[in-house]
């Protein structure tokens, strides 16, 4: 028997102010942009636009730019060669000309390549409270004015060091900083991205949407991976995983 002063709570239900719930996930909507969110290749397209600037040899630039760009389909591509290839151009011309001739290429090219369809997927994600963040293989120089095209702050791309003597303020060198976000190094990005921010693979839902075979480690570790006009080997493990395929441009 209880005494008359212990109170107990046995056989009682609890008050619903303190019910326990399962905590609410944070939800990541990560997009590949390459052929993803846009229907072109970025880095090869402003490499064209180089050579109509001639700030490049125009026959021996383009059979080096289509070489790397095969390389890359291949999933063979040695990043940091052709990192230091594809930037010469702007860390020989700096700053002032490099951003100048940057935004030109999003006035002639990239505005025009934005569809509406593919803005709509972003902002409904937006609109639904996902964190939406842009994973690209791209280097951040070429990358970070469209993401902000799309109105996302979030971007992980290829970095780019800076010369150290200038800090910062810098300009480019050609080299990588840091792990760059191609293929596993994508995961590993991501995930930095996550520690930084509190978060970890199993306290968030990560959809992710990307075109290339090249993402299959990221579209993996996603909860909800959508193969996003999809290559034919990505289309081909798709639908033998059940995955959603969407054909953002068709």
């Amino acid at each position: 028997m209880q005494p008359a002063s212990v109170q107990t709570t046995v056989g009682r239900k609890r008050p619903q102010a303190v019910q326990e719930s399962k905590p609410v996930r944070a939800r990541l909507a990560l997009f590949d942009l390459d052929h993803t969110l846009i229907p072109m290749d970025s880095d090869h397209a402003w490499g064209d636009f180089t050579i109509a600037r001639g700030w490049v040899d125009p026959v021996t630039f383009k059979q080096q730019n289509d070489a790397f760009y095969l390389q890359y389909q291949a999933g063979t591509l040695q990043v940091a060669e052709y990192v230091r290839f594809a930037t010469a151009a702007i860390v020989r011309q700096g700053a002032t000309n490099s951003i100048a001739a940057h935004a030109e290429y999003m006035r002639a090219i990239v505005q025009k390549c934005i569809t509406p369809q593919a803005l709509k997927l972003v902002h409904d994600h937006q609109a639904a409270g996902d964190t939406v963040i842009i994973v690209t293989a791209t280097n951040e120089f070429v990358t970070r004015p469209i993401a902000d095209a799309f109105g996302v702050s979030e971007l992980i791309a290829v970095e780019l060091e800076r010369d150290p003597a200038a800090g910062d303020s810098g300009w480019y060198t050609g080299a990588i900083r840091g792990i760059p976000s191609f293929r596993e190094g994508k995961v590993t990005r991501v995930a930095q991205w996550m520690q930084a921010h509190g978060l970890a693979w199993d306290t968030v839902h990560t959809t992710f949407y990307s075109d290339s075979i090249n993402d299959l480690p990221l579209l993996e570790m996603a909860n909800d991976p959508v193969a996003t006009n999809p290559d034919n080997r990505l289309r081909t493990v798709a639908q033998q995983r059940g995955w959603r395929i969407l054909d953002l441009f068709s």
